[in-house]
């Protein structure tokens, strides 16, 4: 009888099973990664920088200022956390177009609970994600579950919630917010103490926890970063996230003698977390693994034994909780609820900011940063074009032009890497 010797995984992995070693090797290997069409966030982070240096060279006065660059956090929150809720449906290769509106109603349902029935804050703000649930089970059910298309369901959503929001709020009125804790959401700052304990606690738990992601893959004899790429990755987050806490600790109020403005924007860390939390969700969890099995092939997902149905399910039911709290995020900027709050413009920048930052329309390509890259791309255009006094009819030229960039790039790479072989 013949026996079955098992090597143990440790024995299985070598120094060179690794990540590459060099900085030649690194940069060598990113750029074979391009040329196969896995452009990643590139673009986006390259337009980034590029409409920074031009915003600064033309209004230095303003733009880079910390002052404005605490607004623009501010005015980019709502969007790009609705960006965020938006991965998870694009990542399926279909579209939430009520999203915004999703956000709105379930604005309305805390302002209501609120200000009308006198609820407490806490059961206010689960009214309101619970209305989200709702919502995003009845999407996902006729979506996964009758074979709706999604443009068709959420084109009628989109009508249905605009009209409960307007009934909610009123024929041009509003519904006032005035608890201290939601206006601070999106208008806020952490004490800088606060701000600063955050920032370390982020690097030493990014740096520590990647440290012992790599020791345990090599114990289990899979590919690991080598230890020069974690170094480097180590070392450039722990500069941003120091850098940007201490530019955003000063004092950066027009007038500080009547109020100081410094800290951290709450708005800034609310979508770090998300970030965190989602990006977890997503790239650490099976259900993560399956989103993106079914958005790159439903069918071989489905005879891989993966309950398509219910991925599509869960991943409306989670666009539509993270739109709540896009929504709850976009009342707190105005300190009310409104017939437009999640409306105009909302739904086509969140789109928009996921799409620039690297998430493919075709589904199966994305990550939850690609909505914060984004996001943050449609608010400096917004940003600096409203500082060069440009009309709104320029901002959305400029900011479509933009958009369609980013589309071809995913349609140009994405034929890269399925002539590479990659997809």
């Amino acid at each position: 009888m013949s026996t079955t010797t098992t090597t143990p995984p440790t024995e299985n992995w070598h120094p060179e099973d690794e990540a590459p070693t060099t900085i030649g090797g690194i940069v060598s290997g990113y750029i074979t990664r391009l040329r196969g069409g896995d452009v990643g966030s590139l673009p986006a982070i390259l337009g980034l920088i590029a409409l920074v240096v031009v915003f600064t060279l033309l209004r230095p006065d303003t733009f880079p200022k910390a002052f404005n660059i605490g607004n623009l956090i501010g005015q980019s929150a709502g969007v790009t956390v609705l960006a965020m809720g938006l991965v998870f449906v694009l990542l399926l290769g279909e579209i939430d177009l009520s999203a915004g509106y999703t956000g709105g109603v379930c604005a309305g349902s805390l302002g209501l609970a609120m200000t009308r029935h006198g609820w407490p804050l806490v059961p206010s703000i689960l009214a309101a994600l619970v209305t989200g649930l709702v919502i995003g089970l009845f999407i996902g059910v006729l979506v996964s579950r009758l074979g709706i298309p999604s443009f068709v369901v959420t084109l009628a959503t989109f009508l249905a919630w605009q009209g409960v929001l307007l009934k909610m709020t009123g024929a041009g009125g509003t519904i006032p917010l005035q608890n201290d804790f939601i206006i601070k959401l999106n208008n806020g700052n952490l004490p800088v103490w606060l701000g600063w304990i955050l920032a370390i606690a982020i690097v030493v738990v990014y740096v520590g926890g990647s440290f012992l992601t790599n020791q345990r893959r090599r114990r289990n004899g899979l590919t690991a970063q080598s230890t020069l790429q974690w170094a480097l990755k180590a070392i450039v987050l722990t500069v941003i996230v120091l850098a940007v806490t201490f530019y955003l600790s000063r004092e950066r109020g027009p007038h500080p003698q009547i109020k100081s403005i410094k800290g951290l924007p709450i708005a800034l860390v609310i979508m770090i977390g998300l970030l965190l939390i989602l990006t977890f969700a997503l790239s650490r969890t099976t259900w993560g693994r399956h989103v993106y099995a079914v958005g790159g092939n439903a069918e071989a997902a489905r005879r891989a034994g993966i309950n398509v149905a219910r991925i599509k399910l869960s991943c409306f039911v989670v666009s539509s909780v993270i739109a709540a709290i896009a929504g709850i995020m976009l009342a707190s900027r105005t300190n009310s609820v409104g017939p437009q709050t999640g409306g105009n413009t909302t739904l086509l920048y969140a789109v928009g900011a996921a799409v620039i930052g690297g998430t493919s329309l075709f589904g199966g390509k994305g990550r939850i940063i690609d909505a914060l890259i984004g996001g943050t791309v449609v608010a400096i255009i917004d940003n600096g074009m409203g500082l060069l006094n440009k009309t709104q009819g320029t901002v959305w030229i400029v900011t479509g032009g933009v958009l369609l960039i980013a589309a071809s790039v995913d349609a140009v790479s994405r034929r890269r890497a399925s002539a590479s072989g990659r997809v």
